[in-house]
């Protein structure tokens, strides 16, 4: 079912041809703790006569804004350019921004405003990891009518539901991917750092899962107020391969504090790290950071990759990255399945489609559902090496 965009003209007028990312980002979505109805909320009944509308629910608090504001940046692009192409079957997309502050309130507020506009029938590109993972709590225990396409969950522990599609691989196997040379090379102990508490209470128990699947011992470490410091404690028992549970800006704390060590250690992150952007920090040097990505590289020849990188030239003045990538790949399967929905576009019609889960080629990009309703294993890698080059 891999469709095309239909190319029909429409008369919508075009964005600005380069539209930088604070000004593409102020005022786009719900603020959560403004209690004010957005402009589209109170003309509804308006907007579901002439168009279609998507929700992206994002979260937009400051453990998860490095990783949001990339994904967004890539949903953006790819719903103006469907836009542009015709929309869906002629009919133009509002593209429905709801953020949160990363609580539970602010969540609920953001899922009542979709649930209350009329002309949404999806929920697409939830992000980051927290709010898609409590999205799809919601969703089991019945209290979403929506289809959750395409979230942002590496959460690999989490039992999907019938209403949530997620496509790309989650934590467990970006994990096994990085570690398969270690385990070629025989590498049975690797240390463990948690940037904050709260990381290592939402992932120790699936981590320690993970480890004792692979047979890798873990020495665990609990970032604190000071992850600098943390790094400059590390001792020669200190495993020379450390796993990094956090964010962009921990992992740049704590690598300035593993520059003080005269042993040479390699980090390996998982995708809610921002390569691009440690290096933009300037911060972190002599130290080799290996991430990986649940996309394609941004700068391969694929369709879906040609694209990506065309539009973002052509409508934005940002770099391409792996998170905007993937937030493009969401938008873009969303549209896909929305595209084959036969008859009217509904919330139970929409849900049906998705439910069917078809295997789709996003050019280049397939999607596979398998039992564990989950789709891809798909992950590669990138690298920082010591002189800050990226590689890959």
């Amino acid at each position: 079912m891999n469709q095309t965009v239909n190319r029909q003209k429409t008369t919508l007028p075009a964005p600005e041809p380069v539209c930088h990312r604070r000004l593409l980002l102020r005022g786009a979505g719900l603020l959560a703790a403004s209690g004010v109805v957005p402009a589209w909320a109170q003309t509804a009944s308006q907007l579901a006569s002439r168009s279609i509308s998507v929700a992206q629910i994002v979260d937009f608090s400051q453990a998860q804004q490095d990783v949001s504001k990339d994904f967004l940046i890539g949903s953006r692009a790819a719903w103006a350019d469907i836009n542009l192409r015709g929309g869906l079957h002629g009919r133009r997309v509002e593209h429905l921004v709801l953020e949160t502050d990363g609580t539970a309130a602010s969540l609920g507020r953001a899922l009542d405003a979709a649930r209350d506009n009329p002309s949404c029938v999806v929920l697409s590109g939830s992000v980051g990891d927290r709010v898609a993972s409590q999205i799809v709590t919601l969703s089991r225990q019945g209290g979403l009518n929506f289809a959750h396409a395409a979230p942002w969950l590496q959460n690999s522990s989490q039992e999907i539901g019938e209403k949530t599609f997620p496509i790309f691989a989650a934590r467990q196997e970006q994990i096994a991917y990085a570690l398969k040379s270690a385990s070629v090379m025989n590498m049975r102990e690797l240390g463990v750092i948690y940037g904050s508490a709260q990381d290592f209470d939402t992932y120790h128990a699936e981590l320690d899962r993970i480890a004792v699947n692979l047979q890798i011992r873990l020495q665990t470490f609990r970032g604190g107020d000071d992850l600098r410091q943390l790094g400059q404690k590390m001792t020669p028992a200190t495993p020379a391969v450390l796993l990094f549970i956090g964010g962009t800006p921990e992992l740049a704390e704590l690598a300035q504090g593993l520059q003080k060590q005269s042993r040479q250690r390699y980090v390996i992150a998982l995708a809610d790290v921002n390569l691009q952007t440690l290096r933009q920090l300037d911060m972190v040097r002599g130290t080799p950071v290996i991430a990986t990505q649940p996309v394609p590289m941004a700068n391969t020849s694929l369709p879906i990759t040609r694209s990506y990188r065309e539009i973002m030239a052509r409508l934005f003045d940002e770099q391409p990255t792996s998170l905007s990538l993937a937030g493009f790949i969401a938008a873009r399967y969303t549209y896909e399945v929305l595209a084959g929905v036969d008859g009217a576009l509904t919330r139970p019609s929409v849900l049906a489609a998705f439910q069917q889960r078809t295997s789709l080629d996003i050019g280049g990009f397939r999607i596979s559902f398998n039992a564990q309703r989950r789709s891809s294993t798909y992950v590669t890698q990138s690298m920082m090496a010591v002189d800050g080059r990226l590689i890959g």
